[in-house]
């Protein structure tokens, strides 16, 4: 009997791994199409309670959807032609700072020779290109601009997700076996996504602009470029911090010194800290956080997986996955391996 119950364990363990592997290979097949639904849905849930907010209002539906789209149009060719230009520009002077930066390692390098220590400039420069740091931020930010030529693709996806997002509750309710019990679980599964979403959007929004003031202050080049890099990894907390400030931080050296990158490096650390242990907590509370180990391994997975769009949205799609298994009293011991401290031990009855 003990035998039969071991095989019986062992067989749906086997089942259920080759599920998962049989579902991750069709996703990362389909990955061209399931990446425009998947920003579709992430933009219409940041959009959404603006369009409740209009209802409050008075304000017809159709006539809220149509201006929260247009202000969303808006933005995204902005930062679109913003992203472009700088980029275009940023390559055309990558040659130039590569020859200041190989200025400032000959000057180090005879220095170094003063103590008989003895390294080669080309060395160097092989190992520290500037190229490379900048060239990272110019490959995620392209990344995702290839996904935004299906733009008018995502636009009509986002308006009939807005028109049906009053009614995907009550549809939910309805596809479970047991509606009544499932009710409370749905809608804290919904309101905690678009909760989450929506405040993360605004904190990744107020880091971007304070990093894009703090390196208009000391006249970097870019500075709006860094800016709207800053937001968008801002999706990726701790981790996503610290590429930001890598690319904006090698440009400091070259084109403003090693002690004015450092004060700029400080300057990203300050932001990060206020908007992460500050900011953040107070609106969403800790309960939402991933673990450090779970955010890394989220951002190699995801965009692995689904790309560059992928990696942007690798925590706000754990994210979703916590609070699902939080909702459930199945997933629920796997929600708290994701989350990052400890939960509370219920009191005593």
């Amino acid at each position: 009997m003990t035998i039969h119950v071991k095989s019986d364990g062992a067989l749906k363990f086997l089942v259920i791994t080759a599920a998962l592997f049989i579902v991750l290979a069709g996703i990362k097949t389909a990955a061209s199409l399931l990446v425009p639904f998947l920003l579709s849905a992430f933009i219409a849930i940041i959009c959404n309670p603006l369009v409740v907010k209009a209802a409050k209002y008075k304000i017809p539906k159709p006539v809220a959807v149509v201006f929260v789209i247009a202000i969303f149009v808006s933005i995204a060719l902005s930062l679109a032609g913003l992203v472009g230009n700088s980029l275009n520009e940023l390559s055309q002077r990558i040659p130039v700072y590569r020859a200041q930066l190989q200025e400032q390692f000959i000057w180090l390098t005879q220095q170094l020779d003063a103590y008989n220590i003895i390294i080669s400039s080309e060395l160097l420069i092989e190992y520290f290109d500037p190229g490379a740091a900048m060239g990272l931020a110019a490959n995620m930010l392209s990344g995702l601009g290839g996904v935004m030529a299906n733009l008018f693709l995502i636009i009509i996806t986002v308006v009939f997700m807005l028109f049906e997002a009053s009614s995907i509750p009550h549809k939910l309710h309805l596809a479970m076996d047991d509606p009544e019990a499932r009710l409370k679980q749905i809608d804290q599964f919904l309101a905690s996504v678009n909760n989450y979403l929506a405040i993360k959007t605004l904190v990744s929004i107020a880091t971007g602009v304070c990093v894009s003031l703090m390196l208009w202050a000391f006249g970097l080049d870019f500075f709006l470029l860094w800016g709207v890099l800053a937001f968008l990894l801002n999706y990726i907390p701790n981790i996503g911090s610290i590429i930001a400030a890598v690319p904006a931080m090698s440009l400091a050296v070259l084109q403003l010194g090693p002690a004015a990158a450092g004060v700029i490096g400080l300057g990203y650390l300050t932001i990060n800290t206020v908007m992460g242990n500050v900011v953040e907590p107070r609106y969403l509370g800790r309960g939402l956080g991933l673990s450090t180990l779970v955010v890394f391994i989220s951002l190699i997975f995801w965009g692995w997986l689904l790309g560059t769009v992928g990696m942007l949205l690798s925590v706000p799609l754990t994210m979703i996955i916590k609070i699902a298994l939080e909702t459930s009293a199945e997933g629920r011991w796997f929600a708290v391996l994701l989350a990052s401290e400890q939960p509370p031990t219920p009191a005593a009855k």
